[in-house]
């Protein structure tokens, strides 16, 4: 079984490897050109099923815990975002994931928690959390085995939904490891059916790794899609997967939202630089924003990061305009600006330095959709300070190694020119 779960994932790496050399139709390398904000298909309306008008926020226990899990640290991690103020700035999704379930099905089929680690049942484990004004996130997978090799829910969709919806689940993350060979558009609707046949709204994100250009086909299947393999705790797999997700940004909106993967923030393998510019980016990109550190324990700078209500408002802003890169240069192409739209006029602007010495970085207003010749108010989320003066034509920051400036801009005067 070993042998067969390697062979697997070693397949599905290598098409998943294959699908992020795959540009969408129409769409240019964006680390090689200028892109001016063409908004004609940004913001559009994905899944409609009441969930997901803003990318969900909240916390997944693999990234950190990975199979190290059990019922009290579930409860103690729903405690934690309670007291930390973390559920009021919006992470409300406590979710579990792989490794919750005993390794078999029981006599009649249905799935069952481990005894051990969660003896009293999920159901409990649910109320729990509601309690705490929180939602319970569970995990499975469109395969006949997890990832972990527990049992899958290929074949097993209408059972194991009623179980979820009878436990009182608020979310479930749908992986993609053997999967049989069968295309992830073939195997990821039937479990979105059979969960909208439970009467439960139950967020539904798909976790396929972008093996098959879920973009182009999930909106009308999840409310997220993974778009990229898994990420890890480096500053190479981060900005890979900002790059890789960034090519689908006109895919997103309000229901159905691209997923770059769980936030490494507060794990210990990125410098505090780095975690700010992940946390921005993801932020700007209408990432999900699901934790994936331990929460009861966070330093208080991994807190700063992730409380940011400014960043958080940009994320969440109901426009639901994916932020994308607008512009590269410099060597490597390590000196860029990326931005989004929001509502009210506003454009979110992060200056990213992806360089190995500090750099000045300019965004020209024209490129943003903006009139060049107004003035804008800039507002800047990280120092929550607004310049002294008005901006007028371009912004230009110095900003640190592996660092990001992140500001609101305002026109005071003018209406965009695209």
């Amino acid at each position: 079984m070993v042998y067969l779960r390697l062979f697997t994932v070693l397949v599905l790496a290598m098409a998943s490897m294959a699908s992020a050399l795959r540009l969408p139709p129409g769409v240019e390398e964006p680390s090689r050109l200028i892109r001016p904000f063409d908004t004609s298909n940004y913001g559009k309306f994905q899944l409609n099923n009441g969930l997901a008008l803003t990318p969900q926020m909240g916390w997944n226990s693999w990234n950190f815990f990975a199979c190290n899990i059990n019922e009290t640290l579930i409860r103690e991690t729903a405690d934690a975002l309670v007291s930390t103020g973390l559920a009021e700035l919006g992470y409300n999704y406590v979710n579990i994931d792989d490794c919750w379930s005993n390794m078999k099905r029981d006599d009649e089929g249905q799935l069952q928690p481990d005894s051990k680690n969660f003896p009293s049942g999920i159901k409990a484990l649910a109320d729990y959390v509601h309690k705490k004004g929180l939602y319970l996130g569970i995990y499975s997978d469109a395969g006949v085995f997890t990832c972990q090799v527990r049992p899958g829910s290929l074949y097993h969709e209408s059972d194991d939904a009623k179980l979820f919806a009878s436990w009182g689940v608020d979310y479930l993350k749908y992986d993609n490891c053997f999967n049989l060979g069968i295309k992830p558009i073939e195997r990821y609707p039937p479990m979105r059916d059979a969960l909208n046949a439970t009467g439960r709204k139950i967020f539904y994100s798909l976790c396929e790794w972008g093996v098959d250009d879920p973009a182009l086909w999930a909106g009308n299947v999840g409310n997220s899609w993974r778009t990229t393999d898994d990420i890890s705790d480096t500053w190479e797999s981060m900005t890979t997967i900002a790059d890789l997700n960034d090519k689908w940004a006109s895919y997103a909106g309000p229901g159905g939202w691209n997923d770059p993967d769980m936030l490494e923030v507060g794990n210990g393998g990125m410098t505090y630089a780095e975690y700010r510019s992940h946390f921005s980016i993801w932020a700007l990109m209408k990432a999900p924003l699901l934790l994936g550190c331990d929460v009861r324990n966070m330093t208080s700078q991994t807190f700063e990061i992730l409380s940011n209500k400014e960043v958080i408002a940009v994320n969440q802003d109901p426009l639901g305009v994916q932020g994308r890169k607008i512009y590269a240069e410099g060597t490597n192409n390590c000196s860029q600006v990326w931005a989004g739209l929001l509502s009210g006029k506003k454009v979110a602007v992060v200056l990213w330095n992806r360089c190995s010495k500090v750099v000045n970085i300019s965004a020209d207003l024209g490129l943003l959709g903006l009139d060049k010749s107004a003035q804008h108010t800039v507002r800047d989320l990280w120092s929550h300070t607004t310049l002294s003066e008005n901006v007028v034509g371009s912004l230009t920051a110095q900003v640190k190694v592996h660092d990001c400036k992140m500001y609101i801009l305002t026109p005071t005067s003018s209406v965009y020119t695209s």
